[in-house]
């Protein structure tokens, strides 16, 4: 860097929950991207970075939160040095992030999520989306997971084609994500010919404050559905949620439990009784998907490497995703010229980033498209709780 600016550090930022259930997986995420510096010597190209983690949770409320979302847009784009973040994990938390960081001075400011799945971030999905995003103009926001039609469509799909699900009621926490995969699990249950006996086009809504659902699910055991599908995140109280439908309905083989990726990564769920034989679904490979798909790739060394360093394996599937997102922010930063709006171009001008199939984590190769934001790859992975662990059933191929 040349001018008044004598320091070539440049910063990346990870922006994430690390309070409450969402600790453990996140704390992994930020674990496996400073490894994943260090083994790079903390370099991209010619450039030598610096690593920031933000947490855009509360104590108080246990989970994410929109003034610390909206506080932490700032604290970004305020930091001078830092050309890009790697976040966020809720969907909502973007939705508030990113049309800030895109008018950026200087920007705009790259941001590319692991975690994030609501359509309406990159593709047209509910009024004003995606392009209230990027106010500029020019888009600024990408992914590495796929998106909540994708996701929701293959729940909808192996629900009806291998767990013979006839009828549904589908439960949502009322956050953008849960009622964006509400909408997509509905919209495809209702093609596959599942009767769907929830209200609305993304179903009935939980109180994430309430200590009892006994009454809920009461209501619900009188329609009899063959399962019930929680379009959310745990940490709205999914655990009481859990426990409530089996209370009242029964066990998990006997009236079926379904949730979305929003419920891996958490070993409070996977722990609890209650949880066992619930379907999940995951909006990439899982990370034991991955290592069986490509044993001797770049995901399965670095799995290794995480466990010798810290002694245990990364907490659900979403920190080798931060990974991948890391990897494509670093090839951008190489091929820029060190400012933020190099860095955004790297990654939305021309072909874009890729990874090759060598050096991806995700064990294949890997590109963002300019256009849009979002990674080439439509990968689902269908996973049950079992023996207190996520445990992966197998790959889904989204029939369109």
């Amino acid at each position: 860097l040349t001018g008044c600016s004598s320091s070539n550090k440049l910063i990346i930022s990870t922006d994430l929950p690390l309070q409450g259930s969402a600790f453990d997986s996140n704390d992994s995420t930020n674990k496996a991207i400073e490894l994943y510096l260090e083994q790079q010597g903390y370099k991209a190209g010619t450039y030598e970075i610096a690593f920031k983690s933000y947490d855009n949770a509360t104590a108080a409320k246990g989970s994410w939160d929109d003034a610390k979302c909206a506080a932490n847009a700032q604290d970004h784009v305020a930091n001078k040095k830092e050309v890009a973040i790697m976040g966020t994990y809720n969907s909502g938390c973007a939705k508030i992030i990113a049309p800030v960081v895109n008018q950026a001075p200087d920007g705009p400011m790259l941001m590319i999520s692991n975690a994030n799945t609501n359509p309406g971030l990159t593709k047209t999905w509910n009024e004003g989306e995606p392009e209230k995003y990027f106010p500029t103009g020019n888009r600024s926001y990408a992914r590495v997971c796929t998106t909540d039609d994708n996701q929701g469509a293959a729940a909808a799909q192996f629900a009806k084609q291998v767990l013979k699900v006839n009828s549904v009621y589908v439960l949502n926490d009322t956050e953008t994500y849960g009622q964006g995969v509400g909408q997509a699990f509905t919209t495809e249950a209702k093609k596959q010919g599942i009767k769907v006996l929830s209200p609305n086009a993304y179903g009935e809504g939980w109180d994430k404050k309430q200590t009892d659902y006994s009454a809920l699910f009461t209501k619900i055991k009188a329609l009899k559905p063959d399962m019930v599908y929680f379009a959310g995140i745990f940490d709205n109280n999914g655990g009481q949620l859990t426990k409530d439908k089996v209370k009242i309905l029964g066990d998990n083989t006997k009236v079926k439990l379904m949730g979305p990726d929003g419920f891996t990564g958490y070993p409070e769920f996977n722990e609890l009784p209650e949880a066992q034989g619930a379907y999940l679904s995951f909006a990439g490979l899982s990370t034991d998907l991955l290592i069986a798909n490509n044993p001797n790739g770049a995901g399965a060394k670095f799995v290794a490497d995480y466990k010798a360093k810290y002694g245990s394996d990364p907490v659900g599937s979403y920190p080798i995703y931060g990974v991948a997102a890391v990897q494509f922010i670093l090839k951008a930063i190489a091929a820029s010229d060190g400012t933020r709006k190099g860095v955004r171009d790297a990654v939305f001008t021309g072909a874009g980033v890729s990874l090759t199939a060598d050096e991806s984590v995700l064990g294949k190769a890997a590109t963002i498209d300019p256009a849009t934001g979002d990674i080439n790859a439509i990968d689902i992975t269908i996973e049950v709780v079992k023996d207190n662990k996520e445990t992966t059933v197998q790959a889904w191929t989204v029939q369109k």
